[in-house]
């Protein structure tokens, strides 16, 4: 950013913002209230200085390279799992490939659902559709999880409920 703190800020200014505010608040430098009202002062600020003084007491972080232990948030985080925002996503749409677990676990998903249709196939039964009793579930929990910020194996050991 430029250094005039009388400068206009743009969207892409208060975006930014706003993505270092949720990542100080995962960190817990933030509380809800405080996340919540220096959220609000970010949407409305309207130079690059209101906005660098809504950072001036927290570190500064960069979120293109964020550690790997933030990309590993649990359902029950404090973003309440929304995965819009999240480091984990933001670190996915970068990088344009999957983490090796969401591989791993896709991959097991095709796996599984193709020889179960292969076997329906070859079964000569074309009239039931149980494959899909295989298949669709598997399907469903793996998108619920990935769409939610979940891990594909489960909620880890730290949660509880």
């Amino acid at each position: 950013m430029p250094s005039d703190p009388k400068m206009r800020a743009s969207d892409a200014d208060r975006d930014r913002t706003a993505a270092l505010l949720r990542e100080h608040h995962a960190a817990g430098r933030l509380t809800a209230e405080e996340f919540n009202e220096r959220l609000d002062q970010t949407y409305a600020a309207k130079t690059l200085g209101e906005l660098d003084q809504l950072l001036s007491d927290l570190p500064g972080i960069d979120l293109y390279e964020l550690p790997d232990a933030s990309l590993r948030r649990s359902r029950h985080g404090p973003h309440g799992g929304l995965p819009w925002g999240s480091a984990g996503l933001v670190a996915q749409r970068h990088t344009g490939h999957l983490p090796g677990a969401w591989r791993a676990a896709w991959g097991s998903c095709i796996s599984v659902s193709l020889i179960a249709f292969l076997v329906w196939l070859l079964s000569g039964h074309p009239s039931s559709l149980w494959f899909l009793w295989i298949a669709g579930p598997y399907t469903l929990i793996l998108l619920g999880r990935w769409l939610t910020g979940g891990s594909p194996r489960g909620p880890s050991r730290g949660d509880s409920g």
